[in-house]
């Protein structure tokens, strides 16, 4: 027989655990770089949502250094991403660890 105090304690825990999913598919996070130059949002799924680029940062004769300025705002925003999912989840895991969550 299932005891109803674990149960209800798995419900609840079920019921933070789809708030923080909720909440994460909500967040817009964003990184730069550049100097702002360079903006990228993403999503806490994460999705990149929008990329902004300033219009003096774009240099036909210099493709490499844009390349670098979107690789590096794209890979903050999506540390930001991870980085409020595990502040997010990490408290609901009690203390266990889940390989590419966090």
């Amino acid at each position: 027989m299932i005891n109803k105090k674990a149960l209800k304690q798995l419900q609840e825990l079920q019921a933070k655990l789809a708030r923080a999913q909720q909440e994460l598919e909500e967040a817009v996070l964003e990184g730069s770089s550049g100097g702002g130059a360079v903006k990228v949002k993403v999503s806490g799924k994460p999705e990149v949502l929008s990329v902004k680029i300033s219009p003096e940062v774009i240099d036909p004769q210099d493709v490499s250094l844009l390349e670098d300025l979107i690789l590096a705002a794209v890979n903050q925003a999506l540390e930001k991403a991870r980085d409020l999912a595990a502040r997010r989840l990490e408290p609901l895991a009690g203390g266990l660890k889940f390989p590419g969550l966090f």
